[in-house]
């Protein structure tokens, strides 16, 4: 099934009146706040639509934010039936310390289509579409990978670019690079931005890797999904309450290697707007009595992939 293209534009305001809903909130030290007037505006703007919706990836239980919950039913109705995933604000902190790189992320895509995330860690590895799919594995150490890499880029390893958050767990990772020789791009929160640097040359970054959140991994991969690159992950389950809501979410092989084409089936819409500029698109701006946006939107079907800037009258 493709999604109807008349549903690009309504998805783009919805990240788009979510990020405005916040920009009052950057540098006010308030990331619930912030959140909370993201989630609510997200949740009006999808109950708008004219479908059956679901959430399959809500707002994260770690942050105790006023939620746009898993299994919440939204739309106005009709023979649409819709796996949502949303993170109404990523990157919290960034909104609440006036910092680069926050946005406003959802996508969509046919019911059962969008894999449903526990609210665990993930383990996860994107690469640049220039790679071959198969040059590249979870399982593979970290040398085979940037070796492969850099074999397959006819470069160097001392000029392949990886990315990864700047967490003391992945200190052995961060060592392994540094002896490799790559080049390191460390980012301090945003796994989704971060995951979405291999998709083009002028983010200059072949591989992202590393542990993060599951959803926000779901979420990533539906947007690597339209660029044509690679995305696996492995989730992490430690503690036994994450075990038991794997199981409860049907997950049974607890170890088992995600690919890409497992975690989103079929056509897709992702959009993400920024609240503060970051690298990925630019932040909310107020001109002459107006909010301007930007969010970056991908619709598989259609091979969108593209910044769109729009206006929104200030109401007073």
């Amino acid at each position: 099934m493709t999604l109807n293209k008349d549903l690009i534009g309504e998805i783009i305001n919805v990240t788009s009146k979510a990020a405005i809903s916040c920009h009052k909130f950057i540098g006010k030290n308030d990331k619930k706040n912030a959140d909370k007037a993201a989630t609510d505006s997200m949740r009006n703007e999808i109950n708008k639509l004219k479908i059956n919706g679901e959430v399959v990836i809500g707002e994260g239980e770690i942050d105790e934010a006023p939620m746009l919950f898993i299994g919440e039913k939204l739309g106005a109705g009709s023979n649409l039936n819709i796996d949502i995933a949303v993170d109404p604000v990523e990157g919290t902190n960034f909104v609440a310390k006036n910092l680069p790189g926050a946005i406003s992320v959802i996508s969509i895509a046919e019911k059962g289509n969008l894999f449903n995330a526990p609210e665990t860690y993930m383990d996860k590895l994107a690469v640049t579409n220039e790679v071959p799919i198969d040059a590249t594995d979870l399982d593979f150490s970290v040398e085979k990978n940037i070796k492969n890499i850099a074999d397959c880029l006819n470069k160097d390893a001392k000029n392949v670019t990886a990315c990864i958050l700047d967490r003391p767990r992945h200190k052995k990772i961060i060592n392994e690079l540094k002896r490799l020789n790559v080049k390191i791009k460390l980012i301090s929160d945003g796994d989704v931005a971060g995951a979405l640097m291999v998709t083009d040359k002028k983010y200059g970054v072949d591989i992202f890797l590393g542990i993060g959140g599951g959803p926000e991994g779901v979420l990533a991969a539906s947007a690597i999904d339209a660029y044509g690159c690679k995305f696996q992950g492995r989730f992490i389950f430690d503690k036994d309450e994450d075990i038991l809501r794997a199981k409860k979410m049907g997950i049974k092989d607890l170890k088992r290697k995600y690919d890409l084409k497992e975690i989103i089936k079929g056509d897709s819409i992702f959009c993400a707007t920024g609240i503060t500029s970051g690298e990925l698109v630019k932040g909310v701006k107020v001109k002459d009595n107006n909010f301007i946006t930007e969010t970056l939107v991908t619709h598989k079907n259609s091979n969108m992939c593209k910044i769109v800037i729009r206006e929104d009258t200030i109401k007073t």
